[in-house]
Order: structure tokens, then C-alpha cells, then sequence
């Protein structure tokens, strides 16, 4: 869908509150780890050094995945009304069963919570499509035929 990451506003503010405590909490918590490990004199054997400076790599990583992801992202227009948009609700219909999924970027996705990825093939499928329509998604189960049931 995106050249660039879309993320929703409260996917935007998750981010920004991650980013904000791994920049402060954690790496205070990282940095004492760190002290109290070489407190304990040879580094070269102490695991709970390597285990300290593995975390902080690993958290400064992730740091700078963030701040990419903030400089790039796009917020997407949720003011239009034409049908399925990323950070829409959208109620489903399949065999009388119905269930309910949020359009989100995809590094919000998370399908076991029902959060569906814009770019994933059942979120392409929806974008702009509306109430009452019908629509296959090529899934790599088959094609399944969903009823939209209601957006908001």
C-alpha cells in the first residue's frame, strides 16, 4: 500500500511512549546493571555483564528502529468517507459467523488480536470498500467471501 510506514495516531503514540522509556527507565536500569556487573571484577567470565551489554544492544536497536519509523511514517486521512480506511473497525460476516478487525499499519499489526495490517491481503482487500458490499480475499487458505457488516 505505503511506500513509506503507516501508522495510525495511537500506534504513532505507542511508539513515542516506548521510545520514551527505553531512552529513560531502561537505560538507567541497563547502566546499573552494567556497574553492579563490573563491580564483580573479570569481565571476560562475568555473565551478567554480557547478559547487561546484550540488552542494551539490543534496547539501543530497537531505539533506532523507533525514531525511523516516527521520521518516516505517514499518518494516513481519516477524515475521508470513502468506505475502508486504515483505523477502521470493521465488522465481518462469513458463514453467519461475524467478527470484528481494526485496519492498522503494519507495525501495528497483530492478527491474534485482530489488528490487520493495511498491507496485509485481507486489509488491501478492504481499503475502500463499504457497509453492505461483499468482498473475496485471496487468503492462503482460498478465496473466502466476507459481508461487510459495519465500519466505523
Amino acid at each position: 500500500m505505503a511506500d513509506y510506514p503507516v501508522l495510525t495516531p495511537e500506534g504513532k503514540g505507542k511508539l513515542k511512549k516506548e521510545l520514551a522509556f527505553l531512552k529513560g527507565e531502561k537505560r538507567l536500569e541497563i547502566k546499573k546493571r552494567i556497574e553492579l556487573a563490573k563491580e564483580h571484577g573479570d569481565l571476560s567470565e562475568n555473565a551478567e555483564y554480557h547478559d547487561a551489554r546484550e540488552e542494551q544492544s539490543f534496547s539501543e536497536g530497537r531505539i533506532l528502529e523507533i525514531e525511523n519509523i516516527l521520521k518516516t511514517a505517514v499518518t494516513p486521512d481519516t477524515t475521508s468517507t470513502s468506505g475502508i480506511k486504515v483505523s477502521d473497525k470493521v465488522t465481518l460476516e462469513i458463514d453467519g459467523t461475524e467478527i470484528i478487525y481494526t485496519i492498522v499499519g503494519s507495525h501495528e499489526s497483530k492478527p491474534e488480536e485482530n489488528l490487520i495490517s493495511c498491507d496485509s491481503p485481507m486489509g488491501e482487500a478492504l481499503l475502500g470498500h463499504n457497509e453492505g458490499e461483499e468482498v473475496e480475499i485471496e487468503l492462503p487458505k482460498g478465496i473466502v467471501k466476507y459481508l461487510i457488516k459495519k465500519v466505523n
